[in-house]
């Protein structure tokens, strides 16, 4: 959803279009830096119940197909803190 306009209308255009992109980065967009989960699934509590379904999907597709795979897949553990901008990598 990068579609950014180059300039907001008014007020209400600029309303309208933060809140879809909120709304989209929060519960539709996926982050490899929380294992592949959206800010809301963390935020919410329901991360550890998507990555148990995960497993156990990756788990199903393993036993059908081992061929597929050198090792048995597993989904990207959830980490413990998250940072947009690490304090400890800070000058």
């Amino acid at each position: 959803m990068a579609d950014f306009p180059e300039r907001f209308d008014c007020l209400a255009h600029a309303r309208e279009w933060f809140d879809a992109f909120t709304a989209y980065y929060n519960h539709k967009h996926w982050y490899s830096g929380i294992g592949w989960h959206t800010p809301a699934s963390v935020h919410f509590g329901t991360a550890g119940e998507v990555r148990e379904q995960r497993a156990v999907t990756l788990a199903a597709v393993c036993t059908r197909h081992p061929d597929r795979f050198g090792r048995r897949p597993a989904p990207p553990e959830i980490p413990q803190k998250a940072w947009i901008n690490d304090p400890a990598k800070r000058r």
